[in-house]
């Protein structure tokens, strides 16, 4: 017969074998992982600039970890939906995706109902984009100061198109427009690719985007007035910078891979040495010279300070550019 304290040793020793059982379970899990595809949601529509990056990363972070890893394009309101996608998912490490930088905008502005700094594991900050203003080739404006002279005499009639309302390309634009002491007529669209189809086709003045417009540049269908980081690119080093030309902006909006928050630590070291493996990867580099988008890697850690410090930044620019009452307008 059992005795009361004879019971209690039984039911203790019984609940230190459970969770013994299951923090071994869980361990074995760690070192198996991965054991089937992995999933990566891009915010972006296919075959733009961040896809395409996007692509060659996960190609060789896939042959790393010894598994397929699917790109799936989740595209709309301005990478919104995608990284929202990401933050809901369940943290196995199945499920991993780019985190667009402009989170930290959306996510004080309402767009996004999730917080950078708590909802998310950030694996590494991979690289920037070269973003920059380009005409049609017979448009009047042969400068930017040009563009700017117009914009001052015609306020509000000179339109740009953009990527969407509230990301990188429209919340640039509009510092610039606030540095120069002008007011643009913004055209915003689903995505880089439509922008650009917007200006080509002479329904928009200029285009206010990543380098998509880098290929008809070099085939003299689009005029490169200003590019927006702090050097010259590259492959363009004729046209000055917006700094050089006078205005205080810079934008590169790095890109960045993450998790949904609450990873096991053994399976975001794996995550965290495949993307290191892949960003110096010859295949990323080939990519990134392609689409002028300068490689800025971080480690996880580092990448999640930088986001925060990103969030305090984008309170100040939020309030500064009255962001809420354009997103809202």
């Amino acid at each position: 017969m059992q005795t009361p304290r004879s019971e209690r040793r039984q039911f203790i020793f019984g609940a230190l074998g459970a969770a013994a059982l299951a923090t071994g379970s869980t361990r074995l899990f760690a070192q198996e992982w991965p054991t089937r595809p992995i999933t990566f949601i891009c915010p972006w529509p296919a075959g733009g600039t961040a896809d395409q990056s996007m692509r060659a990363l996960c190609t060789v972070a896939a042959r790393v970890l010894g598994q397929a890893i699917a790109v799936e394009n989740r595209a709309g309101a301005s990478g919104m939906i995608g990284a929202k996608a990401l933050a809901s998912a369940k943290a196995d490490g199945y499920t991993i995706g780019q985190i667009p930088i402009s989170v930290t905008r959306f996510s004080q502005v309402g767009t996004l109902a999730a917080d950078p700094r708590k909802d998310f594991t950030y694996i590494a900050r991979t690289s920037g984009q070269t973003f920059g203003i380009a005409v049609p080739a017979g448009s009047p404006y042969k400068t930017l100061q040009e563009l700017v002279a117009a914009a001052k005499a015609k306020p509000g009639q000179v339109t740009y198109a953009h990527a969407g309302v509230g990301g990188a390309t429209h919340v640039g634009m509009e510092e610039f427009a606030m540095a120069a002491g002008v007011q643009f007529n913004h055209v915003p669209y689903k995505g880089g690719a439509e922008a650009l189809q917007g200006v080509l086709g002479g329904h928009v003045d200029a285009l206010a985007d990543s380098s998509s417009w880098a290929p008809h540049v070099e085939a003299g269908k689009l005029r490169l007035l200003a590019t927006w980081g702090e050097q010259r690119t590259p492959r363009f080093k004729d046209v000055p910078t917006l700094k050089e030309l006078g205005y205080n902006v810079v934008v590169d909006a790095p890109n960045g891979i993450g998790a949904p928050k609450g990873m096991d630590p053994a399976i975001l070291a794996k995550l965290r040495d495949a993307f290191r493996q892949a960003v110096a990867s010859p295949e990323f580099k080939a990519v990134t010279d392609r689409i002028d988008a300068p490689v800025m890697y971080l480690d996880g850690p580092d990448y999640e300070k930088y986001v925060n410090a990103v969030y305090q930044k984008e309170t100040v620019l939020i309030d500064k550019l009255k962001l809420r009452e354009l997103m809202k307008g």
